[in-house]
């Protein structure tokens, strides 16, 4: 890939990123339901040669279920049926490291991997909802910073399953009678603070020797937990300053844990809203804005910043608000609100307007060439190493960005017009894993 390009996932949700996409008549409300529609947008996003697509999640129905639902399949499951469908671009799933165990995931995203043929990705998550810890046995959001410690042990757990069978293993011998080379099949005899697991894992090396690490979280404890371990980070940052101290700040951190710059693709979130003119842009983004419901939105936006507002007045401010210290949710999406509350001096029904279309991330209308443009700009003045597209609905926002805006990206050298890797690790610019076992064979018989 050349260096004067970048990369673009396609974050996918439900019939599009806007809150009340579903009720828009560009967007079939049933199609949410339909395991086809989720295949479709693979296939678009294959089309435009992106690099992924990406379904987050979540582990609750969510406060306002007469409204709207984020999630209705188990992401993982959805992107092997997605995997069917489609051969070159990346799947993403998210997948908390707070509600799961390391066996278990590690084997899913092992699955996945075999099933697209070495196409999968974990975005790592700590799970920050009061509604999730109900579902899992808590009276409460365990505390931020155990949470992140739970995430570095889980994530170097699963990072040893993966590596427990090495790459040639598998002999697969019918005349011997050998599946495999049991001295390349390594138990991990893992004795930690909150983890004791024996190993090996039951599922062979996958073709990437484990998925794509993707993070998503902006809090400090967020950033450096990236710095270690993630190979792509999504990021809400709304302006261009922004963009670029956040991209500074991460990159700054990576030599701690003797990484390079090119270790770590940044990926700011961005919601377009696409037409032909910048009038048509902006008119298209109104309709979406129109029907918001407000108690909808005033439920969302209190998980945000863990205050009650549901019987807040609309056309007022939010009331104060914790400092960030004392938050213990998402940390970086509260700070971003807050200070888009502040800094704009913000009412709430202004608030909600904002927030609709990606909850925190930043949106854009404008016409083709104008979304281009924007993107250029982010990623040659050092914000960004490529872009988390959140369409704000499905399918049509997804295929005019890929038939209008790639295009142009194209011609300009910013995007490839043809896939370079069969691999969502080589869309990234990343070679496959070896085992870390391997490494010690190659070692011991030097």
């Amino acid at each position: 890939m050349s260096p004067k390009q970048f990369h673009i996932n396609a974050f996918l949700m439900g019939v599009g990123h806007h809150e009340a996409a579903w009720r828009h008549p560009r967007t079939e409300e049933q199609r949410v339901l339909d395991v086809a529609h989720f295949q479709e947008l693979g296939r678009i996003a294959e089309r435009g040669k992106l690099d992924s697509v990406f379904f987050a999640d979540g582990l609750a129905v969510g406060p306002r279920i007469e409204r709207n639902t984020l999630a209705v399949f188990e992401p993982v499951t959805l992107l092997a049926a997605i995997a069917s469908v489609t051969s070159k671009v990346g799947l993403i799933a998210t997948a908390s490291t707070t509600y799961n165990e390391p066996f278990n995931l590690a084997r899913k995203f092992a699955s996945l991997d075999h099933i697209s043929h070495g196409r999968a990705g974990w975005n790592i998550v700590t799970s920050a909802g009061e509604d999730e810890a109900l579902n899992f046995g808590y009276d409460e959001i365990p505390e931020h910073a155990r949470r992140y410690e739970r995430a570095q042990e889980f994530v170097d757990v699963a990072v040893r399953l993966w590596d427990s069978w090495e790459s040639s293993a598998i002999v697969l011998d019918p005349r011997e009678g050998v599946f495999a080379d049991p001295s390349k099949v390594h138990t991990i005899d893992y004795d930690g603070p909150r983890f004791r697991v024996r190993g090996p894992l039951n599922s062979p090396r996958s073709p990437q020797g484990r998925p794509l690490l993707v993070q998503a979280g902006s809090s400090e404890s967020g950033k450096d937990f990236a710095a270690r371990y993630a190979e792509a980070v999504f990021t809400a940052q709304r302006t261009l300053a922004e963009g670029q101290a956040f991209y500074r700040d991460l990159k700054s951190r990576l030599a701690k844990y003797v990484r390079s710059a090119d270790d770590l693709k940044v990926l700011p979130g961005l919601v377009p809203y696409i037409a032909d003119t910048e009038e048509e842009a902006k008119a298209l983004e109104q309709e979406f804005t129109d029907l918001i419901s407000p108690d909808y939105a005033l439920g969302q936006l209190s998980r945000l910043v863990g205050v009650d507002l549901t019987q807040h007045a609309l056309d007022a401010p939010l009331p104060p608000l914790p400092e960030v210290t004392d938050f213990e949710g998402n940390k970086s999406r509260f700070s971003l609100v807050k200070e888009l509350a502040e800094n704009e001096n913000l009412t709430v029904r202004q608030l909600i307007g904002k927030l609709g279309g990606g909850r925190g991330h930043r949106s854009f209308a404008g016409t083709p060439t104008q979304i281009a443009d924007e993107l250029q700009s982010w990623f040659e003045n050092g914000a960004a190493d490529g872009f988390n597209i959140m369409p704000p609905y499905l399918p049509g926002g997804l295929e005019d960005f890929v038939d209008k805006v790639v295009p142009i990206l194209q011609e300009r050298g910013l995007f490839r017009t043809d896939y370079e890797s069969d691999t969502l690790r080589g869309h990234y610019g990343l070679d496959a894993v070896e085992s870390q076992y391997a490494e010690v064979r190659t070692e011991a018989s030097a």
